[in-house]
């Protein structure tokens, strides 16, 4: 924390010496409208606001490992992440949302591998019952050795996007023509994000 604690207490002194963003920042005051709900990895090499340029009160993040979006439970079993979901959909009205998978994600390669997580129990469980299978995951043969594990994360979103789909506050709004849903894969070390293309399937540059 030492290289970020003196940003943080200059902060509030660098907003008051400008105009426009002594503005910005009262106006958020108010209230917020952001333009999507952004879901991706807890990982710390992924930075939403980094790679859109977005502004404070644009982005409605949720973030966890893997990017995982726990299946809908009703309302016997709520969780912080359909809390999440359900309020960005019904009270902040967003009109898309976005699930960003990224490449090299451990939570992704440790499902594919399947590896021991005894040491980790709570890492165990989460990755167990909220990604897919290491079955499902499992890259082709024309995939295997790709130490980004890019297909198996494409797959993820893939799943990550159905599972919103059985939330019925998008369900109800994707049908009514109201809220777009978006499937990205963001690439650690060159920056390039690629999108699913919903017609062929395929993940296309953006």
């Amino acid at each position: 924390m030492r290289s970020l604690i003196p940003h943080a207490r200059a902060f509030s002194a660098r907003i008051g010496d400008r105009t426009d963003e002594r503005e910005s920042y009262r106006r958020l005051a108010q209230g917020q409208s952001p333009e999507a709900l952004f879901i991706s990895c807890s990982d710390s090499r992924v930075q939403p606001a980094v790679f859109t340029g977005a502004r404070p009160g644009q982005l409605f993040e949720l973030r966890t490992a893997g990017n995982a979006v726990p299946p809908y439970g009703g309302t016997d079993r709520p969780h912080g992440e359909s809390a999440t979901i359900e309020y960005a959909v019904r009270v902040l009205e967003v009109p898309e949302i976005v699930v960003c998978g990224h490449s090299h994600c451990g939570a992704v390669g440790a499902r594919v591998r399947d590896e021991d997580l005894a040491a980790v129990p709570a890492v165990r469980g989460w990755l167990t019952t909220q990604l897919p299978p290491p079955g499902e995951l499992a890259p082709s043969d024309d995939e295997r050795g790709q130490p980004d594990v890019a297909a198996a994360v494409q797959r993820h979103v893939r799943a990550q996007l159905a599972r919103l789909r059985e939330y019925p506050c998008v369900a109800e709004r994707e049908a009514a023509g109201r809220l777009g849903l978006r499937g990205w894969f963001y690439t650690v070390d060159t920056g390039r994000i690629l999108e699913l293309d919903t017609r062929s399937g395929a993940f296309l540059p953006l």
